[in-house]
């Protein structure tokens, strides 16, 4: 084998070889690091490594006596979104008011994937504080695809998606509030799982009882992200919304059969404008879910008041965290964070207790109509990745957008629900470009939803087809 191949193959396959000794630990973190400094100035993924000591950790792992019993992610390489705090690590949130940050601790997450034995190589680039689907800052510029050096990779963690697509990880950490794990998974043809609020728990947070926010696994593969997923999953007191119940998600991957359990199909959520291009794609594969043994209905929920809910507490989180940046930085927040912010301190208390008893209401409707169907079946994006010189996207099919976020519906409908969605490879435009599949499931149920993701991929393997740039 290649050297350069262990940059591709699963996370079950590489630990077989060090347990066996076949490679070292220190071999596998050298491929991806040559991987991370042969492609990442093409993409700007990773904004800040960490070589030295990845190095010296490989070389302390590999000292490990053989017949130890050895942690899930042994010499596992991995990635961390520069949003999450990494110690001793720079740690910018993607602003220049964070530009020499340097944290005293680590993230929940990366306490968890260190504990696991995975060895950190750097931070992935992310949009101004993660606001927005496409990853630019003022401290690193722009991440690009790698399908399409003049598009965008999604957001906000692009980084990690496209650090996936390109070899130099084979898992990295994001997190989603209006799509950000979902969104770049779907550009760059990888797998984002946002799961149900407190299925990992986030810590440290300035809003820990959040009902949008989630910190969760991307992969390039759903073995490998099922993986991550039972490592960084589970309860932790510091996260005062975390579940209570620790699962071996890897476990679940077992075949089942989904003979004449119904699911909902819908292309553009009932009216969303989505791009004739994304459509095709999504319709060409309802017959894998035929041939899996589904009853499809072409049928959605209402999502009528998705809206309102999600823009109001997204609004109203982001006045929480930067009002006081308004202030004392203005001139070093990009428009998007100072007019969120702005839409935040606006609301009044009326304004967030409707919001509240609405998103009430529509996880209500979304969970009595999940009585009957197990799954739903949409779009990830709107539309495919969009030129990298465009902030935002401003128009679908002749709809004008209203802000930033407005062509983020069909991720962010999904958040306000509360339920679990995952982003799977589902093909390409005729022009190459990737699309995914979004799959939601019941509340709570991230292994029926794994079940689903691995019976498409198995049977569509898009993960495998990497991009022309890395191409051996």
């Amino acid at each position: 084998m290649d050297s350069q191949e262990l940059c591709w193959i699963k996370i079950s396959e590489l630990s077989e070889k060090i347990k066996s000794r076949k490679v070292s630990v220190k071999e596998i973190v050298e491929c991806h690091i040559k991987q991370i400094e042969k492609y990442n100035p093409q993409v700007n993924a990773v904004v800040t490594t960490d070589f030295d000591r990845a190095l010296a950790t490989a070389n302390k792992l590999d000292a490990t006596p053989q017949n130890h019993e050895l942690p899930l992610l042994f010499g596992i390489p991995v990635l961390h979104k520069d949003l999450v705090p990494t110690k001793d690590l720079r740690t910018t949130y993607g602003s220049p008011l964070y530009k020499d940050n340097i944290p005293e601790i680590d993230g929940l997450i990366v306490q968890r994937l260190k504990e696991a034995g995975a060895v950190t190589l750097g931070k992935t680039n992310t949009p101004e504080f993660g606001a927005g689907s496409q990853t630019f800052n003022q401290v690193f510029g722009a991440t690009l695809n790698p399908y399409d050096l003049t598009k965008t990779c999604g957001g906000s963690s692009g980084g990690s998606a496209v650090a996936l697509a390109c070899g130099m990880t084979p898992i990295a950490d994001g997190g989603d509030l209006g799509g950000s794990l979902r969104n770049p998974a779907n550009f760059c043809n990888v797998i984002g799982f946002r799961t149900s609020v407190g299925r990992v728990p986030t810590w440290p947070s300035d809003q820990p009882w959040s009902s949008l926010s989630v910190q969760g696994p991307m992969a390039r593969n759903i073995e490998d992200l099922a993986l991550m997923l039972t490592v960084i999953s589970g309860p932790d007191l510091r996260a005062p919304v975390s579940l209570s119940d620790k699962i071996d998600f890897s476990k679940s991957l077992t075949e089942r059969s989904f003979k004449n359990i119904k699911i909902s199909w819908s292309v553009d959520f009932d009216g969303l404008p989505v791009d004739g291009r994304t459509k095709t794609v999504i319709e060409s594969h309802k017959a894998v879910f035929e041939e899996l043994g589904f009853e499809i209905d072409e049928i959605c929920p209402d999502f009528s008041l998705a809206r309102e809910v999600f823009e109001t507490k997204r609004a109203y989180g982001m006045a929480t965290s930067h009002f006081e940046k308004l202030t004392t930085h203005r001139d070093q927040l990009k428009d998007t964070v100072i007019w969120n912010t702005e839409e935040g301190l606006r609301l009044s208390a009326l304004d967030l207790g409707r919001a509240e008893v609405k998103q009430a209401e529509l996880f209500e409707t979304i969970r009595s109509f999940m009585e009957t169907y197990e799954f739903m079946i949409f779009p990830v994006s709107q539309v495919p990745p969009f030129p990298v010189t465009e902030e935002y996207v401003k128009e679908i099919n002749g709809h004008k957008m209203g802000n930033y976020i407005d062509w983020m519906k069909s991720c962010y409908y999904i958040t306000a629900t509360g339920h679990p969605a995952i982003s799977v490879p589902c093909g390409f435009t005729e022009d190459g470009l990737p699309v995914g599949i979004q799959i939601v499931g019941r509340y709570r149920q991230e292994a029926s939803v794994l079940q689903l993701a691995k019976a498409f991929e198995d049977r569509t393997e898009y993960w495998k087809i990497r991009p022309n740039l890395v191409q051996v």
